[in-house]
Order: structure tokens, then sequence, then C-alpha cells
């Protein structure tokens, strides 16, 4: 589990910023095209994608549509709660199911983000864990029919 605290953002220098801007477009993109894009070599351009990581300022990952790999529901779950949030999110995080979780503000408390593989089985993490949290005071889930728009390229500051 990844847990992000905001610290006012990370201070990136214009060739951390064009390396980003190249990972957004492709992943999969060579260190070697980059550093040719922003002017350093392979190697430079190796360690300062590994800063980047190792600071958390950004992760290489592959995003799927789970509905298009045989996960029946995807939802999203808001949460209302008493006591600390933070340790409510700590023990939604612990679910294998869960995949995204945001303090917020407004009707819910968090917004958890779950993929489920049957109706059974959102019903069971509902219910029998989510539900189950001590704080935990109600939920609504919002089933998802149809993942219209997923991005990540919102580029850097």
């Amino acid at each position: 589990m990844t847990t992000r605290k905001r610290n006012g953002g990370a201070h990136l220098d214009e060739v951390n910023k064009l390396i980003i801007e190249q990972l957004q477009q492709d992943g999969r993109r060579s260190y070697a095209a980059i550093g040719k894009e922003v002017g350093l070599s392979e190697a430079a351009v190796r360690q300062r994608v590994q800063r980047l990581i190792d600071s958390g300022v950004m992760q290489v990952v592959a995003v799927t549509d789970p509905l298009e790999l045989g996960f029946a529901r995807q939802a999203m779950i808001g949460v209302r709660t008493s006591g600390p949030i933070e340790g409510i999110a700590d023990e939604l995080g612990k679910l294998d199911e869960v995949d995204y979780i945001v303090i917020t503000a407004g009707s819910y408390d968090l917004l958890v983000e779950v993929v489920a593989e049957s109706d059974e089985a959102l019903l069971n993490l509902v219910s029998s864990k989510i539900r189950a949290i001590e704080g935990v005071v109600s939920t609504e889930t919002f089933m998802y029919l149809h993942l219209h728009k997923q991005t990540y390229a919102w580029g850097v500051r």
C-alpha cells in the first residue's frame, strides 16, 4: 500500500519535468530516447528516474481496466466514519480489493475504490469487511457501469 503525505510538493527542475512528461506520454519509452529529448545521457536519465521514484514523486506502472481483465465489479464506496479517519483508512488499505482511498470533505469522510470478482464478492466486501471495521458508520456504493476515461497525464508544474 502506498500512503502519500502532502508536503507542499517537491521542487522539480525543468529536466525532471521533461522526463516526467515523456514517461506520461509513454511509460515504456527507453532512457536513451528520453535522453535525446531532454539532452542527457541514458545513464543520467536512469539515475534521475530512480530518484523520482525513490522520493515518491512518481511511479511507473501498467494501468489496466479491471472490467476488461475479468473482474465483474468496480465501485466507489463513500464511507462515513466516527473517530479518527486515518486509522479507518489504514484498515481499509489492508483489504486486497481496495485500490484507492482518499480522505475527503463533504458528505463522506472517505472515498474507497474497490474491484471485486463478482456481485457476491462485492456484497461480502461491503457487508462483512468494510462495515465490520470499527468506526465505519455507513457506506454508499456506486457501481461502475463503464470506464469512460482514465488518464494520468496531467503534466507537471
